[in-house]
């Protein structure tokens, strides 16, 4: 029985690990944002790991991009402008903007 119920209990474990970056990659669904951007991939707007390495070094990061999700910004990705999220509270932007900058 202890054979059966440790590969269990590790699974449990790893899933549970996991579960956070599925969760925010739901509110990223949730609240749009999937329809311009990819997590990988530039799309419209560009792709999560390449905000995540330009403001690696940023100890500000989160809060300036909870702001520009929420606002939205210019000219720092080119000339298409990422228009403001009125449905996104500043608890889910900053919670984002955490996600966001947690890829690699």
């Amino acid at each position: 029985m202890k054979r059966v119920l440790l590969p269990a209990v590790l699974g449990l474990g790893l899933a549970a690990l996991a579960a956070p970056a599925f969760a925010d990659l739901a509110l990223a669904t949730s609240k749009n944002c999937m329809s311009c951007h990819a997590v990988e991939r530039k799309v419209l707007g560009p792709s999560f790991k390449d905000v995540a390495a330009k403001y690696k070094d940023d100890k500000g990061a989160v809060d300036t991009l909870a702001s520009k999700i929420m606002k939205g910004g210019s000219g720092v990705w080119g000339p298409v402008p990422m228009p403001a999220n009125n449905q996104v509270s500043e608890a889910d932007a900053k919670k984002l903007a955490a996600w966001v900058l947690s890829t690699k």
